[in-house]
């Protein structure tokens, strides 16, 4: 049976309407499946950006605390060496003061002989030469003169030995100096410095810890004494 026009074109038209909604449905299939696979990536994209990120402000977190830590150690440890200066300082006045008070020692012609026959003496002991000249304050030449048969006698006692002593008239300790004695041998070339300050700064040396620990207490990081 023979199609007519009306029929022919009928179909064309509903041939057409399957092949446009086929169309649409393929197309509103792959729209679907590009915002699909957009919002996946674009998910991906923003979580790839959120870690640097977080990296980023982990990093600047802990370089921050590094420097937290350095400056508060540089303030701890400039805070110590200022109580370290303070103490020295203190200490230092100490010893000044010990000094201007060895002058008083001086001031008892008794005691003072008695010293200097000491001093001169121990020197003596470590020199153990025959002839030792004495450098003593032009001061104290007198009280030194007045030593000196007692100091050669107690040598001889001690090392069965004589020595000759000859005070230095020419070149005396300075004024200024608290007193004691310089004990020079083979012309000069040994030296032994027995003179007040000398004797404190010895002195000083072996107690600065004691006066520390007397001064400030034990410091409780330290396992052993000076």
């Amino acid at each position: 049976m023979a199609l007519s026009d009306a029929d022919v074109q009928k179909q064309i038209k509903h041939m057409m309407a399957f092949i446009e909604q086929e169309a649409n449905e393929k197309a509103e299939e792959i729209d679907a499946k590009a915002e699909e696979e957009f919002n996946i990536e674009k998910g991906r994209l923003v979580q790839q950006q959120r870690l640097k990120i977080m990296e980023y402000y982990e990093r600047k977190e802990k370089q921050v605390e590094l420097q937290k830590k350095i400056q508060s150690s540089n303030m701890l440890n400039q805070a110590r060496l200022q109580v370290l200066k303070v103490r020295e300082d203190h200490i230092g006045r100490v010893l000044d003061e010990a000094r201007k008070r060895l002058g008083e020692v001086t001031r008892n012609p008794a005691q003072y002989s008695r010293l200097l026959h000491s001093l001169i003496l121990q020197g003596l002991l470590q020199l153990l030469e025959t002839n030792v000249v004495l450098r003593v304050r032009e001061v104290d030449v007198g009280l030194v003169k007045s030593v000196i048969e007692g100091v050669q006698q107690k040598y001889n006692e001690a090392t069965q030995k004589t020595v000759n002593l000859k005070i230095d008239t020419e070149s005396y300790l300075p004024p200024d100096m608290c007193g004691g004695v310089e004990l020079l041998a083979l012309k000069g070339k040994i030296k032994i410095a027995n003179t007040l300050e000398s004797r404190l700064d010895l002195l000083a040396q072996q107690m600065v810890p004691e006066i520390r620990t007397s001064l400030f207490g034990r410091n409780p990081n330290r396992k052993f004494a000076d």
